[in-house]
């Protein structure tokens, strides 16, 4: 198959090093990993393929289980251990290597002579995953099956019917599968593009609220100024370069 590259620059208009000099060395995992997803799925329709392998490794998912349950993030917790999952977009993820563990994945390219990437992110020194991937490896240590006991513990984890699971739907402004109205790349796209880089981070409700608050506070400025005329019904046009949606 030919190698497509997708570009955060392209794609969001911003890459990985601006966006670190913006938000800092904390919580940039956070546009990284939301990016790349989202990447890695519009790359995958693009190119229209039937399937999204990935390269998630027995140690990866054994560290998501344990990050899920960490952060009590049920939703995420119910899918982590699927080989097979699917975002809603109609193309299925798939995970060839759940069950092999990383080791041995560095011992067949070392062997085979195969080219491979071992270096860790430059930008993630405090990312979450990190403190989950030092846990695990003391345990392993301890217990060499304890990577596979607790991807089979994931696998037989069921959330209770009553558990609130959000619903996927589309985001409203770039029609991307989303459990909110607005996505988190979205958002965190907004926070960037108006000098307010944590504006995406930490819960849902504080960046609803802080959404509204901005949205009300530009309102109100561009009113009291008098620099803004309404071009239509769900726009004002701002002699500062500035535009709203009303909507």
């Amino acid at each position: 198959m030919p190698l497509t590259i997708m570009s955060y620059k392209d794609l969001y208009g911003w890459t990985m090093d601006e966006i670190v000099a913006e938000i800092g060395r904390k919580n940039n995992c956070t546009f990284c990993g939301v990016f790349r997803r989202q990447a890695l799925d519009r790359g995958a329709n693009l190119l229209k393929v039937d399937y999204l392998a990935t390269g998630h490794n027995a140690d990866d998912i054994a560290e998501t289980v344990l990050m899920n349950i960490l952060r009590g993030d049920l939703a995420r917790l119910n899918r982590c251990t699927s080989i097979i999952t699917d975002s809603g977009d109609g193309i299925p993820r798939v995970k060839p290597l759940k069950y092999t563990f990383e080791k041995e994945i560095v011992m067949y390219a070392y062997f085979r002579k195969l080219v491979y990437f071992s270096t860790e992110c430059v930008f993630a020194p405090n990312a979450y995953r990190g403190h989950a991937r030092v846990l695990l490896k003391n345990l392993e240590k301890i217990d060499p099956a304890i990577i596979m006991n607790i991807i089979h513990s994931g696998e037989s984890l069921k959330v209770n019917e009553t558990a609130k699971i959000p619903c996927l739907t589309r985001c409203t402004r770039c029609n991307y599968v989303s459990s909110q109205e607005i996505c988190k790349a979205c958002i965190l796209l907004e926070g960037l593009n108006k000098g307010l880089p944590r504006l995406g981070v930490g819960k849902s409700s504080r960046v609803k609220r802080l959404l509204k608050e901005n949205e009300d506070k530009n309102k109100s400025c561009h009113q009291e100024t008098g620099c803004c005329k309404i071009d239509n019904d769900t726009k004002i046009e701002c002699a500062c370069k500035k535009s709203i949606a009303l909507t």
